[in-house]
């Protein structure tokens, strides 16, 4: 690569806007990053993803300074500086710059465009390809696309031991059910048994005369 070639770059959602706070123009964040020191510095600029009708839609904003009220985020951003402007940004999504070469220096943990379009293996075998990612206060949601449709599946380690980027695979270890429809139980013995004495009982009523004292009555009476 040159000294003037760029390398490719993408962006990454870190954050967004939930609820103004005080009257100085905070805005809580809710935050998608696990490294908010380096990504909210003083001076960031985030591109906005807001409604097309949004007066800041095809805008950015540059941060002033992100403190910690009560373990909350709040953000001062450049030109917001009142409540009543904050509040024309609340639902705001923040996205930056990501250079595609950069590498997670977490354990177990990938950027997003790192996992779409894995193959990824149930017991070696091909069931689909992570078409999406999600991310949730509780966890993250896989997309998985598979023959039969998508497949929502919990990022959690208990179902998703293995990501091999290099390989390009996910290996995934699902309760029975999550890629297959289950087949319906059996019927069993006793509800068998039940079923075959149900059957053996209409056949017996239907041989058996519901009543037979009136045609007993009526033979004594003809023959008088």
């Amino acid at each position: 690569m040159t000294s003037s070639e760029q390398p490719p770059k993408t962006q990454l959602r870190v954050g967004r806007l939930t609820k103004a706070h005080g009257l100085k123009g905070a805005i809580k964040v809710e935050l998608f990053t696990d490294d908010p020191a380096r990504r909210f510095v003083p001076g960031a600029t985030f591109a906005l993803q807001v409604p097309t009708s949004s007066d800041w839609h095809g805008k950015t904003l540059e941060l002033i300074e992100l403190k910690f009220y009560n373990s909350h985020p709040v953000a001062f951003f450049k030109d917001v500086p009142d409540r009543s402007v904050a509040e024309t940004l609340i639902k705001a999504i923040l996205w930056v710059d990501h250079d595609l070469a950069e590498v997670s220096q977490e354990e177990d943990a990938w950027f997003d465009h790192q996992l779409i379009g894995l193959t990824v293996l149930r017991d070696g075998v091909k069931v689909g390809t992570v078409a999406q990612i999600d991310h949730f206060p509780a966890q993250d949601l896989l997309t998985i696309t598979t023959d039969n449709g998508d497949v929502l599946v919990p990022f959690v380690k208990a179902i998703v031991p293995s990501v091999d980027i290099n390989a390009g695979t996910m290996t995934v270890t699902p309760p029975t059910g999550l890629f297959e429809e289950l087949p319906e139980e059996p019927e069993t013995a006793d509800a068998a048994a039940d079923a075959l004495a149900a059957a053996a009982l209409a056949e017996a009523e239907a041989v058996i005369p519901a009543d037979d004292s009136d045609d007993a009555a009526a033979s004594k009476d003809t023959s008088k």
